[in-house]
Order: C-alpha cells, then structure tokens, then sequence
C-alpha cells in the first residue's frame, strides 16, 4: 500500500523515530518495537517476534516480500519517510514488531551460567554494542536495572546489529535488591571498576570464574556505592600509559572474552 501523507494514522507506529522521549512513551506501552534494516529485521522475525506491519522506500518494495504473516506493507518515497520518521532513512526498511511478554530474572538466572549485570546504562548505543559482546562471547543473559535503557529501542537494536533478540533479558524491579537474587541463585557478582582494591581480570579464581555475574555501570559515574558493596568482587581491566578506564561497552567485551574464553569455539 502506497503511503503519501506522513500523518497517515496507518503509519502512527513510526513518526518521530530520532525523538527518545516520544518513542519511550508511544513504544513500550503499546507493546512494540522498531527495527531497522534488512538484516535486523529477519533476524527479529527469526528469533520469534511477530511483525505489525512493515515500511519501505517505494524502490524496495520486493525486498521483504517474502516476511511470513499477513501484516501490512506500506511504501513511501524517501522524503515522504524522512518526514515521517524525523531522519532520513538511508537503509530504506523498516518494521514495527509485537513485543514478546517480559522475563522475570528467575527465568533468565535458572539456564544461565554467564549473565551480565547492568546498572544505570542508558545509553541506547552502548547497550546495543554491549548486548552484541554478549552474544559473541558466550553470555547467556542480561539483567538490568529499573533505570536501564529499552533494549529494544531503534538506536540499540540497530548497534546490536540484531543480537538483542539472541540474549535474553530481564528488569529488575527491586534494586539493588535483586544482586542478593543473583547471589542466591549461586552466581558470583564480579564489579568492574578501576578502584585501587580491585583484582585483575585475569586473575580471577577457577570458583570466581564458574557462575559469574559481570556488574557493569554507566559510562562515566560507573556502579553505585550500594552495587559496589553488593559485589562479591571488584575486578579490573589492566591498563598501559596509564589509562584508568573504558568505554562501558568496550570494557564489557573485554571481560566477556576472559571469561569465556576457555570454552570458545575453536
């Protein structure tokens, strides 16, 4: 179907895409998502989302031809897009999704031996970036603090590069409450952070390594007074030239590797 009109009610799910605090709104409470791009897109469809409808630049049109279900195709020329959805939409696709019914943390801790642990990340580029270290190096699932970005937000989907659908994920509702959780549960929480009393990475004990929980916090405040005293551990990255940190996503895909790394595919 051939959209002209950027106000059309049909394409309400994508107007104003670059604007946060609109989508933060307009998205969670009405149980969708936005993806971006061929790639992101099937790979959603393949991890068991369900499609609302799809929107393509009118040169694209066969491009999705083939998504399973009945959802509506619309089309539109490139400035129609760009009025609808705020940027110029150069990848030229773009899908609504159905949420999937959230994860409780018992259901994401009870198959997991790895879990990432976030506190205060709300940066849509870092956690998309962050969520695709954890796919690449073999962690099972993250849990999040209730002041966490959306997972599933354009930005971070898109950075993923899709693998925000492959990790399951869980909000906390209780925190820092929900570290004593995960403690019980049998994981051991390891804080990242470059304070003077942390150990090194690498040198992490063989009980240490076995069920981690790897806590991570905003860039630049890092983890709270209460989630540092929560830990079990404070672990740090060693650095040269005397660099004392990362970015919160880089940093993350350092451990992740250590920590797998004895177990990855050859």
């Amino acid at each position: 179907m051939q959209i002209t009109d950027a106000e059309d009610d049909r394409i309400a799910d994508y107007r104003a895409l670059t604007d946060v605090e609109l989508r933060t709104r307009w998205e969670p409470p009405n149980g969708l998502f936005i993806a971006e791009g061929e790639l992101v897109i099937r790979r959603a469809v393949r991890a068991g989302y369900r499609l609302r409808s799809v929107l393509v630049d009118e040169k694209r049109v066969e491009q999705l031809v083939d998504l399973p279900g009945d959802a509506p195709f619309y089309a539109a020329t490139p400035p129609v897009l760009e009025a609808i959805t705020g940027f110029h939409v150069h990848r030229g696709v773009l899908a609504s999704f159905h949420r999937k019914p959230p994860l409780s943390i018992t259901d994401v801790l009870t198959p997991s031996r790895r879990i990432v642990v976030l506190e205060g990340l709300n940066t849509h580029t870092n956690l998309g970036a962050l969520f695709r270290s954890a796919a690449a190096f073999g962690m099972d699932a993250v849990v999040l603090s209730p002041d966490c970005a959306d997972p599933l937000y354009r930005r971070a989907v898109r950075v993923s590069m899709g693998e925000v659908f492959a990790i399951p994920y869980a909000k906390a509702e209780d925190w820092p409450g929900a570290l004593d959780e995960i403690r019980t549960a049998g994981f051991t929480l390891l804080a990242m952070t470059p304070a003077a009393d942390s150990v090194p990475l690498q040198a992490l004990t063989p009980a240490q390594r076995a069920r981690p929980a790897v806590l991570l916090g905003a860039e630049g405040p890092g983890l709270t007074p209460r989630a540092l005293a929560a830990s079990d551990a404070r672990v740090a990255i060693p650095m040269h030239r005397g660099v004392d940190s990362l970015n919160v996503a880089t940093a993350a895909a350092v451990a992740f590797w250590e920590l797998s790394r004895e177990d990855a595919p050859s």
